[in-house]
């Protein structure tokens, strides 16, 4: 069986992404959400992709993001996958697909088995799904992502899909070989469990996190 993939989202400084490279992170996140304590600009994320190499895969996630700002993100930083993680309609994923001619990964929140129903929605029309952790009402402004939350592993331990499948939320490097075992996972992604503070990538955690994913 394969190794695990590993992404690692909101790296905003050339020392952390180089500490995520050496350690054999396979995607690198770049958060273009303002609100998020991981925010990078255009300027900041093209600067980054720069230092990466070939086979690391630079993600661009965008919130509900204007069709005139995925334009310049695109061609300033080239991203190699866009992580929708908002609240895009499958219409929405479809035609920034088409417009992008990238591969798009749809992230879904998920609390309850209607929550994985959903991605029925999503699976033909998105090239990859992600699963994350459903912020409780109880966080009216809760990040979309990188809440340090999971979810019940159990949800999605015998799902099969036509598409790859990535699972987020909460994840740290303590649980995340468990997280592997209980659910299937092929790709595993991490932010906030990797975090000395928010924002603040570790590289001693990002380390870890991925010796634990790989095995």
């Amino acid at each position: 069986m394969a190794k695990p993939l590993v992404k690692i989202c909101g790296l905003s400084t050339p020392e952390t992404l180089q500490a995520a490279i050496e350690a054999g992170v396979d995607y690198v996140g770049f958060v273009f959400f303002e609100r998020s304590p991981r925010y990078v600009s255009v300027e900041t994320a093209a600067h980054l992709r720069a230092l990466m190499p070939p086979a690391v895969t630079p993600v661009a996630l965008l919130v509900d993001a204007q069709d005139a700002f995925i334009d310049t993100m695109i061609e300033k930083v080239q991203p190699g996958l866009l992580q929708l993680h908002g609240h895009e309609t499958p219409e929405r994923v479809a035609a920034i697909k088409t417009r992008t001619g990238l591969p798009v990964m749809k992230v879904l929140s998920i609390a309850t088995a209607d929550d994985v129903a959903a991605t029925a929605l999503y699976e033909n029309v998105a090239d990859l799904l992600m699963f994350d952790a459903k912020p409780p009402k109880s966080m009216p402004n809760a990040l979309p992502g990188g809440n340090a939350l999971s979810f019940d592993w159990s949800l999605i331990a015998d799902i099969s899909l036509s598409v790859p499948w990535m699972l987020s939320g909460g994840l740290n490097p303590d649980n995340v070989a468990e997280a592997i075992i209980r659910t299937g996972a092929s790709m595993v992604d991490v932010s906030s469990g990797v975090e000395s503070a928010p924002g603040q990538k570790d590289v001693a955690r990002m380390r870890a996190f991925i010796q634990a994913a790989k095995g």
